[in-house]
């Protein structure tokens, strides 16, 4: 009609938010799913589980060799290397099993069966996070938790309300890191199909970096870690907070509670990765 102006609707600003809840859906009906196909054989489970907590904790063994001949490793005794390792652990773990299968994503590129994941009507990243969902990784977790139980029981520290709420924040942000390392590693693998050497360095090499204090480190490396990857703020900076020591490279004291706000902008940073990375996909050999 003469005189009528068209105008578009309204964006709908709770898009995202229902994409993500559907994501979150999806992901915990694929998880349930192969949870339920793992549990059918509970014996080899255990086992499996058992074996995954065995070979993590050889690395602590090997830490406590080395205080069998060094009474402290660069300025810091057994325990509170225990509660950085403890720490470091349980949210690599817990980052491990929810997000571990990431690191299949070039495998997918290369055979094509990413494009299977694309017709469906879910997100990809919830369905490549969710793939052969390994109930086993628990056992990795279960070791860090035991590590920092120990470490907490050995220290004397200093309890104040800031410290008991900083400690579950920081493995709770930790995994929110390595979570989004493990997004932004898988979205590199869109490129270099044969990347996944790559991701792993940041992730399962990262998470044997922060197992020991970073004193031990050249001051390049800890700065590295601290701006440009910010694994540091996974456990070295809030636990060195609880443990009252000083901060590497000269930090203000309120740096520690920062992993929150870290790991937030380290989520805005992969999800844009993984985007671009899915729109440059064009089937198998891209």
């Amino acid at each position: 009609m003469p005189g009528v102006v068209a105008v578009d609707p309204a964006p709908d600003l709770g898009a995202p938010w229902s994409r993500a809840a559907e994501g979150v859906r999806a992901y915990g009906l694929i998880v349930a799913m192969w949870m339920r196909s793992t549990m059918a054989y509970r014996a080899s489970f255990l086992m499996t589980a058992a074996a995954n907590f065995a070979v993590t904790a050889f690395d602590f063994v090997a830490i406590v060799l080395m205080f069998s001949h060094v009474d402290v490793l660069g300025g810091f005794t057994l325990p509170e290397i225990a509660l950085l390792y403890g720490a470091a652990g349980t949210s690599f773990g817990l980052a491990d099993l929810l997000m571990g299968s990431m690191d299949r994503l070039g495998r997918r590129v290369r055979d094509g069966t990413l494009d299977t994941l694309l017709v469906r009507p879910v997100p990809v990243l919830a369905q490549v996070a969710a793939d052969r969902f390994a109930l086993r990784r628990l056992g990795r977790a279960a070791q860090g938790l035991l590590v920092l139980g120990y470490a907490l029981v050995a220290l004397d520290i200093d309890w104040t309300p800031a410290k008991a709420v900083l400690l579950p924040l920081m493995l709770v942000s930790g995994a929110a890191i390595f979570g989004a390392v493990f997004t932004a590693g898988a979205a590199f693998q869109f490129v270099a199909q044969d990347a996944s050497q790559v991701q792993n360095s940041f992730t399962y090499g990262g998470a044997t970096l922060l197992q020991y204090p970073p004193s031990v480190f050249a001051a390049d490396l800890v700065r590295g870690v601290t701006f440009v990857v910010p694994l540091a703020f996974v456990n070295w900076l809030p636990a060195l907070y609880v443990l009252g020591r000083d901060y590497p490279l000269d930090l203000p004291r309120w740096v520690a509670f920062l992993p929150p706000l870290v790991a937030g902008v380290c989520w805005v940073l992969a999800g844009l990765a993984w985007r671009a990375g899915l729109r440059s996909y064009r089937s198998t050999g891209s």
